[in-house]
């Protein structure tokens, strides 16, 4: 097991030469490698991209087993004078990996499907992605911190454009303020330093 998920990092990680904005709905937005609810979680998320404009998404989490679902939703506003774009996608996220002596990290396969809708520009995201981290309580705090890593391939085509596979690398931290509220940060590497950020205030039941 342990073989499969360094060859998989290595493919995934090792390879950061093209621009991407990672997650089914094409926003630089990434995931810890395990849930911070028991039942279900609903968030608002924040992206600023690369290369200018703002996201705003809604986002609904809910548990199936080691599986949890995740649909969301919104609108993004490019800078200048450019269309709204429509933003939908579905994502899932099963653990894989519990940290041992050996590799200290938990890990989680994240995939989805999605897209960014406007006329004459539509594009479709699929990526699959492995989250690689551990949760870190402070002594004397009452927060805890989940800092991550998440080596990502997508498919990405549309209308206008050539199908093709992107990499990118996310990097990320998840922030458990109380019982019912986590405050997320994540970015994407690739070509620039920093494809983009991803803002979220997320409440769990």
């Amino acid at each position: 097991m342990r073989r499969s998920v360094a060859v998989l990092v290595a493919v995934l990680g090792g390879v950061l030469p093209l621009r991407v904005r990672a997650q089914a709905t094409g926003m630089p937005s990434y995931n810890a490698p395990y849930r911070a609810f028991q039942r279900s979680e609903l968030g608002a998320v924040f992206s600023f991209p690369n290369g200018g404009g703002t996201g705003f998404e809604g986002m609904y989490r809910y548990a199936r087993g080691t599986l949890d679902l995740g649909l969301r939703g919104g609108i993004f506003d490019p800078s200048g004078a450019g269309k709204a774009v429509l933003l939908v996608g579905v994502e899932a996220r099963e653990r894989v990996i519990t940290h041992t002596i050996d590799f200290p990290l938990d890990g989680a396969i994240v995939f989805g499907a999605g897209a960014s809708l406007v006329s004459g520009g539509s594009t479709l995201f699929v990526p699959v992605g492995l989250s690689l981290g551990r949760r870190v309580d402070p002594r004397g705090s009452t927060v805890s911190i989940v800092p991550y890593v998440q080596p990502t391939v997508s498919f990405v085509a549309g209308s206008g454009r050539t199908s093709a596979l992107e990499f990118g690398f996310g990097v990320g931290a998840d922030f458990r303020l109380s019982r019912v509220l986590d405050a997320r940060v994540s970015g994407g590497l690739g070509d620039h330093p920093l494809t983009g950020v991803s803002i979220a205030a997320v409440w769990v039941h």
